[in-house]
């Protein structure tokens, strides 16, 4: 099977890593040349941590990296299989993304999704072939989280879900079958238990340490909810919970306003430097 992956970022190139690994031809796709050299400096790092630790062996290695091709225009989608759309989770840049992917790609490949929130049915609209249409998303960081959420928006064919279903046990991943709500279920039910981690530091309740210390103490959670939010970043977690408060209307949902005003004060988490905790 012959794989592009759209988007070169943390998700992108943690996609192309496990399609590579698992010995597909994947071609990574990134308007930015930077982005792909720096994309493919990660995927051998990771790889070679792979290696040192035993998961893999330096053939192995050298094997996947070597399945790995890079392109700077969607143009390149054509011959694929499959396409696994990463990029910036906006729904026009999305939308705008797959209306290419429509007429670059040959008309029965499956076009997926890694979206975290945007509605598959409203990407699906986008292009003639709803049907093949599917949600297709990963967990950060790829190569070592094991789950897959299927997404099935209101088209998608029991076929084209059988294949993602297929491809993602392929990859040594457990697929998860869900339906096109919005949040799905990781952040439907993942993104309320942040934003009620942020009330209680808001409200004084707790300092944001004593916050995360609780959720893994008490709650056996490998990480705190803070501190993943950090992780996942805080513009992104803010995006999913005005997506879930506006699709299904619930004031559950309602972004704490000190995550507002974090974002708006440039406070990212890890990757601007500092969020609930400092990085620099």
């Amino acid at each position: 099977m012959e794989v592009s992956v759209v988007g070169a970022g943390t998700m992108g190139n943690g996609i192309a890593h496990v399609f590579a690994q698992a010995g597909r031809d994947v071609r990574l796709i990134d308007v930015s040349p930077d982005a792909l050299e720096r994309a493919l400096a990660t995927i051998k790092k990771n790889m070679d941590r792979q290696v040192a630790k035993e998961k893999i062996s330096e053939e192995e290695r050298d094997r996947a990296l070597g399945k790995i091709s890079t392109a700077t225009d969607l143009s390149a989608v054509a011959g694929s299989d499959l396409v696994v759309e990463a990029a910036i989770e906006t729904p026009e840049i999305k939308f705008d993304i797959f209306r290419r992917l429509d007429q670059e790609s040959q008309k029965d490949t499956i076009l997926a999704t890694n979206t975290s929130s945007i509605s598959i049915t409203e990407i699906a609209a986008q292009t003639d072939r709803p049907d093949r249409i599917v949600g297709m998303h990963f967990m950060n960081p790829v190569p070592m989280m094991p789950l897959v959420e299927v997404i099935r928006g209101l088209a998608t064919s029991d076929e084209t879900t059988k294949t993602i279903v297929d491809e993602a046990t392929a990859l040594g991943k457990t697929p998860v079958e869900v339906n096109d709500y919005p949040g799905f279920v990781s952040n439907r039910v993942l993104m309320p238990m942040i934003n009620e981690a942020i009330f209680c530091v808001m409200e004084g309740v707790a300092e944001p340490e004593a916050v995360d210390q609780v959720m893994k103490l008490g709650m056996n959670h490998p990480m705190g909810p803070l501190t993943l939010a950090d992780l996942i970043g805080l513009d992104v977690c803010l995006h999913i919970l005005n997506v879930l408060h506006e699709g299904l209307g619930d004031d559950k949902y309602r972004p704490c306003p000190l995550l507002r005003k974090m974002v708006a004060a440039g406070n990212l988490g890890r990757k601007s430097g500092a969020g609930f905790y400092d990085y620099r």
